[in-house]
């Protein structure tokens, strides 16, 4: 499968040098304002290709993205010191009205990866500006909390003593501050967690539960402050969805994409489990959630459609 990766700094890169070594791709193409930046990764991931498989890397423009069947756009502006949320959001959706034109004449059926931060707010905007500009909106989706939901495992797996290809339970609602453990529908190979629990004689209390939450939930500010981002995560969660789409593994991620209503919010955009069936098929399922996190979902969902309302109103 061919892809194009848009933005080539820490992300845009960590991801197509993930993706080699997933073997997940058989063509990239580097797409950078920075062109010199886009060659440069390109040569260094191209050497590492004799120690993982035959893939045909390079830098280009968008008139190399014709054949695209997945185009990731990893390409954004920084937050200025005194800046707002929705300032920098404003000079986001400047940078996604300048690249999707383009990528869109030439990959009209291109699905497009959103991973660009508040990754929620963008994929809405990136939808909404393809359905603008004539084309499928339907085919925009965004990383969403596919690496929350793989840190919430991670950390519920080292917890309990056990593989965490083992454990089930997604994180969903924001990429961020008001995101939602499932704590009600976690399963330990096929056991509930308080029956895995029992019949291994562990110890495992409430405030268990709310440490891996604060851990999950603040992940990504502690490794900002110690290295000043993360990529290695997201390279790696992303690779895992180009690899599902590209393979048809019928996989089950919390991608997010701009739903219809959820907990009685209309047109919002955030994460939840997704079957991915190949190429352009992505379908929601429905959750059998506790009251208490239906009520954390509804208000997660509220922030995201308020800050699309703001963002909306202050725009016009």
């Amino acid at each position: 499968m061919k892809i194009g990766i848009i933005g080539c700094g820490y992300v845009g890169s960590t991801v197509a040098y993930a993706v080699l070594f997933k073997k997940a791709a058989t063509e990239i193409v580097l797409i950078d304002k920075n062109h010199q930046r886009a060659v440069a990764e390109a040569a260094d991931i191209s050497h590492a290709i004799p120690f993982s498989h035959a893939i045909d890397i390079y830098a280009g423009d968008y008139s190399d993205l014709k054949g695209a069947e997945l185009v990731i756009i990893a390409a954004g502006v920084n937050q200025k010191p005194g800046e707002t949320r929705l300032q920098l959001l404003g000079r986001n959706e400047a940078v996604l009205r300048q690249i999707l034109p383009p990528l869109l004449e030439n990959a009209p059926e291109a699905m497009i990866l959103m991973t660009t931060n508040p990754v929620d707010v963008m994929t809405h905007l990136a939808a909404k500006l393809a359905e603008e500009l004539g084309y499928n909106g339907h085919l925009v989706f965004g990383s969403g909390t596919t690496l929350d939901t793989a840190r919430f495992r991670s950390l519920l797996s080292a917890k309990l003593g056990v593989a965490p290809q083992h454990v089930h339970g997604y994180v969903i609602g924001e990429h961020g501050d008001s995101e939602v453990l499932t704590w009600s529908i976690v399963d330990i190979g096929g056991l509930q967690l308080d029956d895995f629990v029992a019949a291994q004689k562990l110890t495992f209390t409430d405030a268990d539960k709310e440490q891996i939450d604060e851990q999950v939930r603040r992940a990504a500010y502690v490794i900002i402050e110690g290295k000043g981002a993360t990529y290695y995560g997201i390279g790696a969660a992303v690779a895992n969805i180009v690899d599902v789409v590209a393979h048809g593994q019928k996989a089950i991620l919390t991608i997010c994409k701009p739903l219809k209503e959820v907990e009685g919010i209309a047109d919002v955009t955030l994460s939840m489990p997704h079957l991915i069936h190949g190429k352009k098929r992505m379908m929601p399922l429905p959750l059998k959630l506790s009251q208490e996190e239906r009520k954390a979902l509804k208000q997660s969902a509220s922030i995201i459609k308020k800050f699309l309302d703001d963002f909306k109103n202050g725009a016009s």
